[in-house]
């Protein structure tokens, strides 16, 4: 049963269809692993019951021949998806035994494809975080262990349990949702790969909002084709998102093997700064090495403003939370806490139902948009916003894409920056400008640190060109050979 968890999304898909194995079994395992994983903590919800029952549907079209795309392929869904009948909680207290009576739009899609959901996917409390400690039931903790110390580690945040569940080998892929990074850094520190794609080209309908003009879903998996494969049946236009946008999805498998030859890849040169560690930064220059080795062309870039995209993010995200979270007030749904008279209830329901990170962040969102600071704050953000996309537009005139590092570094001990909320903000340091852009963003896996922990590289594209990211992340996939994998510690803690 465990080789059936070792298999890559598209080796499961092929047997699948070829019957060589049943939907019904390589859910089980799966589900077997994820028991045995519980100490990550990496799943707020399970639904085993629900799996074994999509997988048994699943096995029906695969023998009357009218399987879908993902037929039988188990799924982990991040805690911030709604699925109609199935508790949606966005890791926090507020949300607990929130059941939606609606699907959103991308797991419709997923489900719509075959695919079977095994449970939902813990995260930072209203995917804001960096780490996954934010979350009301718990911190996710990696499955990676520095060599030789057993000190446990953060798996990245907000999509954390997506990642711990994608490099456990307790789901085939995961959705994740990207609002400053949440993709990507978990995917980097995890050593799997995650895509943030252009900001419209997934649909927000029935995901929990943090920040409406950033969020984008996206997958998360242990290979390059195998995100190519779930974006592919993640991404549609969808009318009931006035974000989602009217474009073609095109068969971004065919692209993973297409090779870089002729493609120019940008190295931004304000990039490299404080808190980029030396090994990272030896990696970025090998990633340069191994594309121009199959036939790209490295030029320097600039995007003169990037150094001011962490401030500025943290002033335009928290805005948009603020607004987004005014909904939960204890009267429609989700928890309450009774007062005197409708105002003490809101103020006992949010301060009962909001963790602290939430709640600084919703002080910060507030003060920003207040009379007396608003231009002195939000506005002077969306300038630098603009500043920033247009860096982008300037720089791609000479590009294809960008290649920065991911993180600044490795995963760190759980505790470790939780004191010091400017220091946790620095890990998006290198990711924030994707979604200010609006652009799409991959993290692949290309090394380990000294002491044995993953480490990524991140390639930026144009808008709506997954494609061409898809192509460079192939050939660093291919370069980089990196088939690392952590240890099962926690099956036998």
């Amino acid at each position: 049963m465990s080789t059936l968890t070792d298999l890559t999304l598209a080796e499961a898909r092929d047997k699948l269809k070829a019957r060589e194995i049943s939907a019904r079994e390589l859910t089980d395992a799966h589900l077997t692993a994820i028991e045995k994983a519980r100490p990550l903590n990496a799943f707020i919800t399970e639904t085993p019951e629900k799996a074994r029952a999509m997988a048994d549907q699943a096995d029906k079209r695969l023998a009357e021949g009218v399987a879908g795309p993902l037929e039988g392929v188990p799924l982990a869904i991040k805690d911030l998806f709604c699925t109609e009948g199935v508790q949606t909680t966005a890791a926090s207290h507020i949300l607990q035994g929130f059941v939606p009576t609606y699907e959103s739009t991308v797991t419709k899609n997923l489900w719509h494809a075959g695919a079977v959901l095994l449970g939902k996917t813990n995260l930072d409390e209203f995917a804001m975080g960096s780490s996954n400690e934010t979350s009301y039931f718990g911190p996710v903790i990696s499955p990676w262990r520095r060599t030789g110390d057993p000190t446990p580690l953060v798996p990245g945040g907000s999509s954390g349990g997506s990642a711990a569940a994608v490099a456990a080998g307790l789901a085939l892929g995961a959705t994740g949702t990207d609002t400053g990074g949440s993709i990507r850094q978990p995917a980097a520190v995890a050593g799997i790969c995650g895509l943030k794609p252009t900001y419209g080209r997934c649909s927000r309908w029935g995901i929990v909002a943090f920040a409406s003009s950033l969020d984008q879903a996206g997958p998360m998996a242990r290979t390059v084709g195998d995100c190519a494969i779930l974006l592919k049946a993640m991404a549609s236009h969808d009318a009931k998102d006035s974000t989602s946008l009217n474009v073609g999805v095109p068969d971004y498998e065919k692209s993973v093997r297409a090779g870089v030859k002729g493609l120019r890849i940008g190295i931004p040169k304000e990039v490299r700064g404080e808190g980029l560690s030396a090994e990272i930064a030896a990696l970025w220059d090998k990633g340069a090495e191994w594309l121009k080795a199959q036939g790209a062309e490295i030029v320097e870039v600039s995007l003169k403003h990037a150094h001011h995209a962490l401030p500025a993010y943290y002033i335009v995200a928290p805005a948009e939370a603020s607004s987004n979270l005014a909904r939960y007030d204890g009267v429609r749904y989700g928890l309450r806490v009774p007062g005197d008279d409708i105002t003490q209830t809101y103020e006992n329901t949010r301060a009962a139902g909001f963790g602290r990170e939430v709640q600084r962040r919703i002080l910060i969102g507030t003060y920003v948009l207040s009379a007396g600071y608003y231009d002195a704050y939000y506005l002077r953000a969306q300038k630098i916003r603009t500043l920033i996309a247009r860096d982008f537009e300037e720089a791609f005139k000479g590009c294809d894409l960008i290649l920065t590092p991911t993180t600044p570094g490795p995963a760190f001990a759980i505790g470790a920056k939780t004191s010091d909320p400017v220091e946790m903000y620095l890990n998006d340091v290198f990711t924030v400008t994707v979604n200010l852009a609006g652009l799409p963003g991959m993290s692949v896996p290309a090394g380990l640190t000294g002491d044995g922990l993953p480490l990524g590289l991140q390639l930026i594209g144009k808008p709506f060109d997954e494609e061409t990211i898809f192509r460079a992340a192939g050939a660093i996939e291919e370069a980089a050979q990196f088939t690392a994998r952590p240890g099962d510690w926690w099956s036998t803690s």
